[in-house]
């Protein structure tokens, strides 16, 4: 690895941390860049899990620092999600490079397109052990699937399920998300470890930058005006991404 490469994963890994705990999109700028660095499709998806998981450690130690306390409803949510993520694992290793590749784009290119879409303002409540239907939990199969198989824009559908299905307000998503997230990367990345598919030198510089950029985000209070200002420089980095992809 050159120092080149080992800045671009600090730099872009600390930006993508910062973005995943405020909202979703991180791993839209992490996959490609390893992609960029070298590592073949399926190695670039398993190298990334690394960063996923230490940021998320990170995220959860400093939220639950700062009080949040949601352990027992996350990890039920999880169960599910950890089912889901070993078949997405599984799904991903036997996809060909090619059509990861098609798919990835695809992926950013929607969830490109969400991101821009408006919240509508909901009548948040606390979750409650008996909203958890089985619908929720299907969902959460879903989400921890999608997970496993590719990760990218992940926080997206849990804005979909948790705030908009369970009306949670967006700060208590943001720690569900990271929780549940942590706990379903972890059995996903061994899958990939055992399938010698993660490159452990830069996923662990990249997982420095990530854990960097969640412990800022956890401690900074982003102003609406900065949140649209980050998603606009997010999607317009995504874009310029999508276009190196199809350019090859």
């Amino acid at each position: 690895m050159t120092l080149f490469e080992a800045l671009a994963l600090l730099l872009v890994g600390a930006l993508a941390g910062f973005i995943n705990v405020l909202s979703a999109g991180g791993s839209m700028l992490t996959l490609p860049l390893l992609m960029f660095l070298g590592l073949p499709p399926q190695e670039a998806n398993g190298t990334n899990r690394v960063s996923i998981a230490l940021q998320s450690v990170s995220a959860v130690y400093n939220f639950f620092r700062a009080g949040a306390r949601h352990l027992g409803l996350s990890l039920r949510l999880s169960v599910p999600a950890v089912v889901g993520s070993l078949v997405g694992a599984w799904l991903a290793l036997l996809t060909g490079d090619a059509l990861f590749e098609a798919i990835l784009i695809v992926v950013m290119a929607g969830s490109a397109l969400l991101m821009l879409l408006p919240q509508p303002r909901l009548d948040t409540r606390p979750l409650t052990p008996e909203r958890l239907t089985p619908a929720v939990y299907l969902a959460m199969f879903v989400i921890g699937l999608y997970g496993g198989f590719i990760q990218v824009g992940v926080g997206i559908l849990f804005i979909v399920v948790l705030y908009r299905m369970l009306k949670i307000d967006l700060a208590q998503v943001n720690v569900f998300k990271v929780l549940i997230v942590l706990v379903y990367t972890l059995p996903a990345l061994a899958i990939f470890v055992v399938n010698d598919q993660v490159r452990w030198s830069h996923g662990l510089v990249l997982a420095v930058g990530s854990m960097s950029g969640a412990w800022l985000a956890v401690r900074v209070n982003v102003s609406p005006r900065g949140a649209f200002v980050v998603k606009w420089l997010t999607v317009a980095v995504i874009a310029a991404i999508i276009l190196r992809l199809l350019l090859g």
